[in-house]
């Protein structure tokens, strides 16, 4: 087996991913280090909810690795796998709450399905993560009685309840304004810090991703083409960096070209 760097949490090595003629992933490698918050950019439709779902044992990996403390998940150990998911949450682009539940429902429930704790446990430690998701007002509303942003912090309370050591986020502020993005991160790395799990979100907001992250990783064409720090990011002139890095700059300078009678640039 490969042996892993002692700081890192978690470890892709060369994953492949295809859907029949569909080729998602070739390759792909990221570290994440213990403690950190990396963020793994790219364009829309480049795989990155398909690599988040690798990662998380939710789709197979046609080839490659992924470790976990070191440790091969593979089908071979469903023992590492099964411990694996344990200490892994994973929060969809959705939320995918159960509308048909109340709050204090829907945090439960993971530990009702995952735990052997008595009724009495699963309620005291559903309740504090509620109330540290600051939603002890709510706990009988349902999804749909909820703002955005409190269910955003319900998915997460639901996540938190089983004090994963991993989250996986996919995509949280799909579909959201400026502000309320900024809010989706600076609760992320609120909580990230408070807890001390480790994180990977995967997200195309460049500005938001680089401002809380701890590390950056940007995928594309099925390779992660680079793998740093948001300065070392910030910093970069490769053309795929710079490309995906700074549209909106990009777009401004072409507007400003057509508004002074200029052309738009072709594509290649």
């Amino acid at each position: 087996m490969a042996e892993a760097h002692p700081t890192l949490l978690l470890q892709v090595k060369g994953v492949h991913k295809r859907f029949g003629e569909n080729i998602v992933l070739s390759g792909t490698d990221l570290d994440v280090p213990r403690g950190s918050l990396v963020a793994v950019l790219g364009r829309s439709g480049t795989g990155k909810s398909v690599f988040l779902k690798c990662l998380a044992d939710i789709v197979p990996a046609d080839e490659g690795q992924v470790l976990f403390e070191g440790k091969l998940l593979s089908v071979a150990d469903p023992v590492t796998r099964a411990e694996f998911r344990r200490r892994c949450s994973f929060l969809f682009q959705s939320n995918a709450l159960f509308d048909s539940l109340t709050a204090l429902e829907n945090v439960r429930l993971p530990l009702e399905q995952t735990s052997d704790a008595a009724d009495s446990e699963i309620q005291e430690r559903s309740l504090e993560a509620l109330r540290q998701l600051e939603l002890e007002q709510h706990l009988h509303s349902y999804p749909s009685q909820m703002s955005g942003g409190m269910q955003k912090r319900l998915a997460l309370a639901r996540a938190l309840v089983t004090r994963p050591e991993l989250v996986l986020f996919d995509e949280p502020t799909a579909g959201l304004d400026p502000l309320r993005r900024n809010a989706v991160f600076l609760m992320i790395a609120k909580y990230q810090r408070q807890f001390g799990f480790t994180a990977v979100i995967v997200t195309h907001d460049v500005q938001e991703a680089m401002a809380a992250s701890d590390r950056v990783a940007l995928l594309d064409q099925g390779r992660m083409h680079f793998q740093g720090t948001p300065a070392e990011f910030a910093q970069s002139t490769d053309a795929v960096v710079t490309g995906f890095r700074d549209s909106a700059v990009a777009l401004g300078t072409a507007l400003a070209s057509l508004r002074h009678g200029g052309s738009l640039p072709t594509e290649d």
